[in-house]
């Protein structure tokens, strides 16, 4: 067998699957197997957190166990069945009649294991005992990958039920009365396809009905709605002379079921059915979000009452991801258990059903702590700064920018492509950020070229998902006529992305936040970019499954199955996710001790200011002295310019098949002047806020400047691959964030006039009384002279600094700086951190000193120095907080002989 994957689609869409892709962990290699891939998926292991974690096979039993009876029984002919479902299932099989629509095996087979449960003689189905959700109604649950045609089953499974009920009215196995629950508007709008007398309806359209059969389906019924519609009606809040008391079940049925509110033996569909799950008793809910809570409760008690007054039939469950969260830390979702069948992801690539997710699995710049790329879960490694309530305009950091100068390369290339081919809509890349204020500075990024991409800039094709807007829309309750009208315009935008003639035709670029809402078709997703925490793998397959639909369902004449198509994936970590490891001998916890500031120790109370930003007003005549301005060093180590991508399987890519994206051609669009003005634009637009002149006469000045910066010997590259003004030019784009920075810090820490200080309205002062509660299991001491009760040690250094503090004759209090609050923001290589110093002293005199202790100097220790003395200068300039010092310290010596000097300081101001 090959070491690799030779050919990833080994399926015929139409048959089942005989062979599988089996990923061999002791060998690392994957191995052609014959047979179909047993129904299940493959978890984290909890043995290692390391990239080659094998996992483990979680299987579907109760699916193993139907799979072998559902084709028995099909080889034989259907034996039990009614006639009508003999004919339709004849009729579903027919290759010749079919042709071009041909239903899927995937289609098939989910729609033979239900009828087989229904309609399959007793004695086949012996054992076999579909587990209860708790509730007083079945549930059958199809598990179907997304793009392998789930609607197309909806639509067969109602004309099954519908004409069999037609032909034998007394049979109750079937319903013509059929309720299908979505989870939005935008899915409840799709699947009007499946209302029999509705345009385009799939009866017709995908000739899931035999011609003799078709006026039949006028005896049947289908109702759909949003499951916010099951939420109950509190008519007490009407008029004093109106008020009812709470919506009766009764009254709830007539309002939710509309025309068909006498049906009873009501057939119930759910589509999207991770969302409808019974929530577990209160203890074990801690962890879900109210929405989830809220949704699934409301979903699962509506259908509830229906089935007290109406009778539910049965409940069908399609997903592809069926699973209930446990709101437990580190604990896999609870998978549904009763899934009857299964087609999963694995099975739909191999089939070619849908794209082959490709990741990034490494890069030719410095890798994470796991040794891969930084690409694989790039929120990892920023989330300090896209966790804050950043402006818009404020830059993203490197990393990010990076990764969109690869994806949007990926995708110039193939917009141009497409574009060639005649294609005329575009491809479109995704990104899924983790807060509101995070989409808007990607969204300014683009519009603003910060990421330097024409064709990606134009904001008209720029998507930015206003996700409360959306939610409201998708709920059918935006408020006001103007605000639903414009939240309808954008759900319709939505949802009509890569769609000719419609709003979304033109989009190139989806900046969403959380999820893009369930229904969202659109088969023109090339690139997906993750800017959130993936904390499961059931969340990074719901987010990558937004764009596994593929364009073309073109058989390829020389094989018989579909050609790969694929989609490249950037941030989201599509493999086993570490958890914690079950079993092995409980330990007892450890004991740990309660840190808390002591209102009995009140005198030893430290205040300081809690500065948002600094605002400064500069010079009129600017000046840069680049003689003696500290070297920007970019290391090239840490600077990716390649990236390679590898599809995956069963959870692991396949080394053997790279792909790559060299972003040496970006130097062909950029040449020294274009890079000089950009970076003097960056500049530029972060001092015109605080400028009180001519903004014409600043810019001016800034290309000045920075053209002698950029072409100076201060820009230092770590090896000789950046000797050639090419790749320098490369390096500059890729690290314009910290070019950017560092001009700007020199400006403004050379020709700052006058600067001072923004407070936080809410906080302006903060204190060591602030500090809440915690808990340490770590080596600590009561103390003499601090607010807070007990100093935790990380080293023996931070002992003897923290006794000396306690016993020195000039400390009036002192605290460390753990747990208080107290952080400076500065920006290193264009990513926004946090300055957190080791110590704060108040001396008799009241001097206040920020301490820090000193070790090897690195180039983002002189940033945070800049940027701390900075804070010092202000803080001072205020006059009402007191003196402030900061000093670095690297022995005791040097500290007790810091503090003696500046014990006969003038006392200044009280805080």
């Amino acid at each position: 067998m090959p070491y690799g994957i030779d050919k990833l689609i080994i399926n015929s869409p139409f048959d089942e699957p005989n062979n599988h892709w089996k990923y061999k962990p002791e060998e690392k290699k994957f191995e052609l197997t014959e047979g179909r891939r047993p129904a299940g998926y493959v978890r984290a292991s909890g043995r290692s957190r390391s990239p080659d974690d094998p996992g483990e096979f979680v299987e579907i039993p109760l699916v193993n166990k139907i799979r072998p009876r559902v084709k028995k029984w099909r080889e034989e002919g259907y034996p039990g069945v009614t006639s009508v479902t003999k004919r339709l299932l004849e009729y579903w099989n027919d290759t010749e009649f079919r042709e071009d629509k041909r239903f899927f095996f995937a289609q098939i087979e989910a729609m033979e294991t239900i009828i087989w449960l229904a309609e399959a003689p007793d004695k086949d189905k012996v054992g076999i005992d579909i587990p209860s959700d708790g509730g007083e109604f079945a549930r059958w649950c199809s598990k179907m990958a997304t793009g392998t045609g789930k609607t197309v089953v909806m639509a067969m499974l109602i004309a099954w039920n519908i004409i069999n009920r037609a032909t034998y009215a007394q049979d109750t196995r079937f319903s013509k009365n059929v309720l299908i629950v979505t989870p939005g508007l935008t899915v409840r709008e799709r699947l009007q396809v499946l209302v029999p007398d509705s345009e385009g309806n799939y009866y017709d359209e995908f000739n899931v009905v035999p011609p003799e059969f078709r006026e039949k389906m006028r005896a049947g019924k289908v109702k759909i709605v949003n499951w916010h519609m099951l939420a109950p009606l509190d008519e007490s809040k009407g008029p004093k002379v109106m008020k009812k008391g709470p919506e009766s079940d009764e009254a709830f049925a007539r309002r939710v079921l509309g025309d068909m509110a006498r049906a009873r033996n009501i057939l119930v569909i759910n589509d999207e059915a991770h969302h409808a799950w019974r929530v577990p008793p209160e203890s074990k809910v801690k962890g879900l979000k109210k929405g989830e809570i809220e949704e699934a409760t409301i979903w699962i008690n509506g259908l509830d009452r229906i089935n007290r007054v109406r009778g539910i039939l049965r409940c069908h469950d399609f997903s592809a991801t069926p699973f209930a969260p446990t709101g437990k830390r580190n604990t896999d979702e609870m998978l549904y258990g009763w899934i009857i069948s299964d087609f999963g992801l694995n099975d739909a690539i191999e089939s070619g059903l849908v794209k082959t997710p490709r990741v990034v699995i490494r890069d030719d710049s410095q890798m994470g702590k796991d040794f891969r790329s930084k690409f694989y879960h790039i929120y990892e490694h920023v989330k300090d700064d896209l966790n804050r309530k950043a402006a818009p305009e404020e830059p993203l950091p490197d990393l990010v920018q990076h990764a969109y100068y690869f994806l949007g390369l990926d995708w110039l290339e193939t917009y141009k492509e497409w574009k060639k081919e005649g294609h005329k809509v575009p491809p479109v890349m995704i990104t899924v950020c983790n807060r509101t204020e995070t989409a808007a500075r990607v969204n300014y990024a683009f519009i603003h070229k910060r990421i330097r991409i024409d064709e990606l800039s134009e904001a008209d094709k720029i998507l930015h998902i206003d996700s409360k807007v959306l939610k409201d829309a998708d709920a059918g309750t935006a408020g006001q006529s103007s605000k639903a009208e414009r939240a309808d315009a954008l759900r319709r935008r939505v949802a009509t992305v890569g769609k000719e003639g419609a709003p979304g035709e033109q989009v190139r670029l989806v900046i969403s936040v959380g999820m893009l809402s369930e229904g969202w078709d659109a088969k023109t997703v090339t690139q997906i970019l993750g800017l959130r925490a993936f904390s499961s793998q059931l969340l990074c397959e719901q987010v990558v499954g937004r764009g596994l639909r593929r364009t073309s369902y073109e058989l390829n004449r020389e094989t018989g199955l579909y050609d790969a198509e694929y989609v490249n994936i950037f941030g989201i970590p599509f493999s086993f996710i570490p958890h914690e490891g079950e079993g092995g001998t409980p330990k007892p916890a450890k004991a740990k001790v309660m840190v808390r500031p002591l209102e009995e120790k009140k005198e030893y109370e430290i205040k300081w200011p809690n500065v948002i930003r600094i605002d400064r007003t500069y010079k009129p005549r600017l000046t840069l002295d680049i003689e003696n301005m500290r070297p920007l060093q970019i290391k090239v180590s840490d600077t990716p310019t390649l990236a390679e991508m590898a599809p995956v399987i069963e959870g692991k890519p396949d080394v053997t098949k790279i792909s790559d994206i060299d972003l040496e051609k970006l130097s062909e669009e950029y040449r020294l002047q274009k890079v000089i003005f950009e970076t003097a634009v960056d500049v530029y637009n972060k001092m015109k806020p605080d400028w009180k002149g001519n903004t014409d006469y600043l810019l001016a000045q800034v290309i000045g400047l920075v053209g002698k910066f950029i072409k100076s010997d201060k820009i230092v590259f770590d090896t000789i691959w950046a000797q050639s003004e090419k790749r320098r030019r490369i390096l500059i784009i890729l690290n314009m964030s910290a070019v950017v920075q560092h001009i700007f810090d020199a400006i403004k820490f050379q020709n700052a006039e006058e600067i001072s200080l923004v407070l936080d309205s809410f906080k302006p002062i903060r204190s060591t009384a602030d500090m809440g509660i915690w808990y340490t299991g770590k080596p600590c001491e009561l103390t003499k002279k601090s607010h807070i009760s007990h100093v935790v040690y990380d080293s023996t250094w931070e002992k003897n600094m923290a006794d000396e503090l306690d016993r020195n004759k000039n400390v009036l209090a002192w605290a460390k700086n753990d747990h208080l609050g107290f952080e400076i923001l500065y920006i290193d290589q264009g990513v926004v951190r946090k300055y957190r110093p080791d110590f704060l002293v108040r001396l008799k005199n009241d001097v206040n000193l920020i301490i820090e202790v000193k070790g090897r100097k690195r180039q983002k220790d002189t940033t945070k120095e800049d940027f701390l003395r900075e804070w010092i200068e202000a803080v001072n300039n205020e006059k009402r907080f007191g003196r402030w010092e900061a000093f670095m310290v690297e022995n005791i010596a040097d500290m007790k002989q810091m503090l003696d000097n500046l014990s006969t300081a003038k006392p200044p101001q009280n805080l």
